[in-house]
């Protein structure tokens, strides 16, 4: 009989390597089709087209653009309006959402550019204090209540003094959003500036303590000026004694806010009023204290972001009356901001008088 010939025994080792690097192959093509075609998807939801605009460098892998992963679900829920807003060659493809989160606030600033300004307009040097105060927060995202609507419409309140006697509170509450800053009240005032309001922008010197003023359907925005604010929202939070130093008056000394009311202000938004919307120089002379701008204008400037319409009211200054009234509440008159330099009121208006002379807002006062 003859012998039975055995077949070469790496063969069957072999034909394993090669089944291996068969399926390896495979898997590695799903995972880098898949990748592709999300990143596809959050460039077309980003810029609303597939442009030549690059990215930051460090977003590009092999020209992949890669944005942010938890942007594009925020981003997603600003863009639900499929008409397109009277102000939107100001934003032209640079939309920003407007809330830091904790989870990707550092690579958001490096792709907005962030990193390489310190406060009142980006994150440098100011890092650690962020990663802190957004510890202390629960939410990130818009109010459910806003998340709903598809293009919304919203009015910004200011604290002006024209807005007494114009019984305008009926027609501010219509709005689906409703914007006001600092400590502007609505108890007293409610016939000329409405019941509700969504957001409300204070800062610790500006920010609500009195419990009266409490209101479960406001969220509240920080716009964070210094290192100091971001201590001061990671101190409160904690329950922890709150020291005054370092602040221009007095801060809140309690919070009458839930963390989950609270939001901290994308410090691009403010970036963008001061060097792009106001044309403020990044630096000015030794001599002159630098300005900034107004909670108002960056009232208007988050409108711009996230509302398809937007309408203000209150932002009038008649600056012929020195002793006009300033705000609709209270006693401090025309005279004291005209002795303010922190802000270019004269810049701020004319900025705003373009704005009502393009149609892209409709001023009720």
């Amino acid at each position: 009989m003859l012998p039975t010939r055995k077949p070469p025994s790496g063969l069957p080792v072999m034909k394993r390597i090669l089944l291996f690097f068969i399926l390896a192959a495979a898997v590695m093509y799903g995972i880098l089709h898949g990748n592709l075609w999300r990143n596809n998807l959050y460039w077309i939801s980003f810029y609303g087209q597939t442009s030549s605009v690059r990215a930051p460098p460090s977003y590009e892998t092999s020209g992949v653009t890669q944005l942010p992963p938890t942007a594009v679900e925020r981003r997603n829920a600003l863009d639900s309006c499929v008409l397109k807003p009277a102000f939107e060659s100001l934003l032209g493809i640079d939309k920003i959402y407007p809330f830091l989160c904790a989870n990707d606030f550092i690579r958001v600033a490096e792709f907005h550019g962030s990193d390489k300004f310190e406060l009142p307009y980006g994150i440098k040097r100011a890092e650690q204090f962020f990663r802190l105060a957004l510890s202390r927060l629960q939410n990130c995202g818009l109010s459910n209540e806003n998340d709903s609507i598809a293009c919304r419409r919203c009015v910004v309140v200011g604290n002006g003094g024209v807005l007494r006697n114009k019984t305008l509170g009926e027609k501010i509450d219509s709005y689906d959003v409703i914007i006001r800053m600092n400590n502007g009240p609505v108890i007293g005032y409610e016939e000329d500036v409405g019941r509700r309001t969504t957001f409300r922008l204070s800062y610790p010197e500006s920010i609500f303590s009195d419990p009266i003023h409490y209101d479960p359907n406001t969220t509240v925005v920080l716009i964070v000026f210094k290192p100091r604010d971001l201590k001061w929202l990671w101190e409160i939070l904690g329950g922890q004694k709150i020291s005054a130093k370092g602040f221009w008056k007095k801060p809140a000394l309690n919070m009458i806010y839930k963390s989950s009311q609270i939001r901290i202000l994308d410090p691009s938004i403010t970036r963008k009023t001061a060097y792009e919307w106001l044309r403020f120089p990044t630096r000015f002379p030794k001599k002159e204290k630098p300005k900034h701008p107004t909670t108002g204008l960056i009232a208007i400037t988050l409108a711009f972001h996230i509302c398809h319409e937007v309408h203000m009211a209150g932002f009038k200054y008649d600056f012929t009356d020195r002793n006009g009234s300033l705000h609709y509440y209270g006693n401090d008159t025309m005279s004291q901001m005209m002795q303010n330099e922190y802000h270019n009121i004269d810049a701020e208006q004319k900025f705003l008088k373009k704005l009502i002379d393009k149609n892209f807002v409709v001023n009720l006062t």
